[in-house]
């Protein structure tokens, strides 16, 4: 078999995956449009802009030849913001064969559809979505590219295809999991970037750790929520993905939408912390579509609302953490229905 995997694109995030592969002596090959970047990963072994200041393997080659990347590859990663998921998948069409690996760590969602990555891919590859493999989890790309103990999870309908992926993958250093449930995986990582934005947005206003932790654990209920409304397994917002992701995300300031958060609740613009962050904040786009899904599925995520309202709507972060603490009476294990707790235990 093949010894080369393809990795697109070269993010902080797919960088270091690409450096966990590459620890593992295969010849990694990373996509990227920029020449630059291209030249500085080949010749200098860096990626200054996403990863300062860290030493890349000399098994990691970068090309701007997406062709070249993929040819012969046993394995394809997609690292792509949101937004580009759908071309570079579809760019990748030409080149693609049943028998590649697909993994895609991404985490979010196709604003303009609400489909999920793993649905977008599957369309423009022509595959059965069952076999796309999610690779989620906690895991900041500062520390994995340190080489410090990292513990993610694959998950696919196929799980010959998790078991592939955990193989590439796992080194020891990287723990890896298996997981049947992708939509579940996928869900917990695309929606704790919304709770993640909120906690930042709480730290910004100085509320301190009584308001976090209770933010954090509401958070992670309606995110079960509209997770089981969608065909998730509960007890995967209990794992890696959920729980795991949630709290690394939201307490961290390796995390993009912490500090985006932060800067809100200091006052600042939407348009000043985009200006200020140079890379993606996908809580953002996912705050957006994660509104448009809670009212299509008729799931009350509140906390998701609240933000919504001060991301795109011009609402001072006070007066949605106010309306968030006036809401009506409720119980606390109001997370999912009877009807469907009993489902996934018959």
């Amino acid at each position: 078999m093949s010894n080369k995997a393809a990795v697109l694109v070269a993010g902080s995030w797919g960088t270091a995956l690409a450096s966990v592969l590459a620890d593992k002596d295969i010849d990694v090959a990373l996509w990227t449009r920029n020449e630059t970047q291209k030249e500085e990963i080949n010749n200098k072994h860096r990626n200054e802009r996403f990863l300062p200041g860290i030493d890349l393997s000399p098994r990691l080659k970068a090309t701007t030849d997406l062709e070249a990347a993929v040819s012969g590859a046993k394995a394809v990663v997609m690292v792509a913001p949101s937004s580009a998921v759908r071309e570079v998948a579809r760019a990748l069409k030409p080149y693609w064969h049943e028998d590649m690996l697909v993994v895609h760590a991404t985490k979010g969602f196709e604003i303009e559809t609400l489909k999920r990555v793993s649905t977008v891919i599957a369309e423009e590859l022509g595959c059965d979505e069952g076999g796309i493999v999610v690779l989620s989890g906690p895991s900041h790309a500062e520390e994995v590219v340190k080489r410090r103990p990292t513990t993610v999870v694959v998950a696919a309908q196929d799980e010959s295809q998790a078991d592939l992926a955990q193989d590439l993958f796992m080194n020891p250093y990287f723990r890896v999991y298996t997981n049947r449930d992708r939509v579940g995986v996928e869900l917990a990582g695309a929606l704790k970037n919304i709770i993640a934005l909120g906690a930042g947005m709480s730290d910004g206003l100085g509320y301190g750790d009584n308001a976090k932790a209770a933010l954090l654990t509401r958070g992670l209920a309606e995110i079960t929520r509209i997770g089981v409304e969608m065909g998730a397994n509960p007890l995967t917002f209990a794992g890696l993905a959920g729980i795991g992701d949630l709290v690394v995300t939201a307490t961290s300031k390796h995390s993009r939408n912490w500090r985006a958060g932060y800067m809100l609740g200091e006052g600042n613009s939407l348009e000043t912390v985009l200006s200020s962050m140079g890379m993606v904040v996908e809580g953002i786009r996912t705050t957006k579509a994660a509104h448009a899904i809670s009212q299509k599925y008729q799931v009350q995520m509140p906390i998701a609302a609240q933000l919504y309202h001060v991301l795109f709507e011009g609402m001072d972060p006070r007066t949605a953490v106010e309306a968030l603490m006036g809401r009506d009476r409720k119980t606390e294990m109001e997370v999912i229905s009877l009807e469907t707790w009993e489902q996934w235990h018959t």
